[in-house]
């Protein structure tokens, strides 16, 4: 709530050229960042993975085995956050504690200094350099019990890491499950019910997240005003919507009174320019049914009052269609970001409450 009170005020210092709107976001998040501390259950070290800036949890309890890993990947929309914010780093504690796990949590870079594919590649580099089997054998780790997780933008992150390590045939590790709370996973269609019924919701408003996509690719307004309107795919792109078609991915209860409409389509200008969006490395959703096979168990959250809660249930559809073993979570009293409430004390028994529930999946599938 306290992030879409600061919107008003980020838009102001645009508009009187004093700052970027993303900029006056960085600045109030990184109020929350915190120091690398170790503590008495995990040891934590700022490190670099290939180059790629990470934080590092190595769980202090003895093991007479191997060791099993998370790799996590922050939210913020491509734009803000880092994995050195206190719910990010309260939360891979608990994950490297609980699960007597190594946890890697990645630094990737933020537009709008650095747009699309960057982050994408960052996060690709860790994860690809984590797998060597010379640095699972550093840190202990199990190669057969290794995670990707992430939460909204690094849910998006995540997805289209798991898609792309299937294709490397340099990666002999394989993960075992991946994680996706939350995630964004579709650029074609902004106006899917979840946006129409979540449009003004706080932490996450339809303009906020418009505005974080089109950032994400570039800083050119004319791709956000397209996107803003729901008209930025061109015609030549129209094959792609069959893979976000709402209509026939959502199950009835989340598609309520909503009449789903063709898509109007945009300037075929903006998709030349901009290749990004179109790219199923900034969008999952986007592959093909091949693709997904091979993917490992998934387990994706949703949370009711969240504008990106049908690209989670879309990709639920999608991935069970063809026979990927899911497990999805949806919380109906929650609203998009409900894990970075761990350390708020009016949403404390909201955000553990979720936390927990993900923490237990990871226990028994990894």
């Amino acid at each position: 709530v306290a992030q879409k009170s600061w919107q008003p005020l980020a838009e102001f210092a645009e508009w009187l050229g004093l700052m970027h709107y993303m900029e006056v976001l960085m600045m109030i998040t990184s109020i929350e960042y915190t120091a690398p501390i170790s503590d008495e259950n995990v040891t934590v070290t700022d490190t670099k993975f290939n180059n790629v800036p990470a934080r590092l949890y190595m769980p202090r309890k003895q093991s007479s085995g191997l060791k099993r890993a998370v790799i996590y990947i922050h939210g913020g929309g491509w734009c803000v956050g880092g994995s050195a914010m206190e719910p990010y780093d309260l939360l891979s504690r608990w994950t490297a504690n609980k699960l007597n796990a190594v946890v890697v949590s990645v630094e990737y870079r933020l537009a709008p200094m650095y747009h699309f594919p960057v982050q994408f590649e960052d996060v690709y580099t860790v994860v690809k350099f984590f797998l060597q089997n010379s640095v699972l054998v550093q840190y202990g780790v199990d190669p057969n019990r290794i995670c990707i997780s992430g939460d909204s933008a690094g849910g998006n992150l995540a997805a289209a890491v798991a898609q792309q390590l299937l294709d490397d045939l340099e990666v002999k590790v394989k993960l075992k499950i991946q994680a996706l709370l939350y995630p964004a996973l579709q650029t074609l269609d902004l106006d899917l019910p979840s946006y129409k019924d979540n449009e003004n919701k706080p932490i996450l408003p339809k303009s906020l997240m418009v505005r974080f996509w089109s950032e994400y690719f570039t800083t050119d307004v004319s791709l956000q005003e397209a996107m803003a309107s729901n008209k930025h795919v061109p015609a030549e792109s129209s094959h792609l919507f069959r893979f976000v078609n709402w209509s026939n991915l959502l199950p009835e209860k989340f598609k309520k009174d909503h009449v789903y409409a063709s898509p109007i389509y945009g300037s075929s200008m903006l998709g030349k320019k901009y290749p990004g969006f179109l790219d199923p490395r900034a969008a999952p959703l986007l592959v093909e049914d091949t693709k997904l096979l091979g993917l490992p168990v998934t387990y994706v959250l949703t949370c009711q009052h969240d504008v990106l809660r049908d690209d989670g249930i879309m990709y639920v559809s999608r991935l069970r269609e063809v026979g990927i073993e899911v497990i999805h979570d949806h919380i109906e009293d929650a609203i998009h970001g409900v894990l970075m409430f761990i350390t708020s004390p009016t949403d404390l028994a909201l955000g553990h409450r979720v936390a927990n529930k993900y923490i237990e999946w990871l226990n028994i599938n990894l």
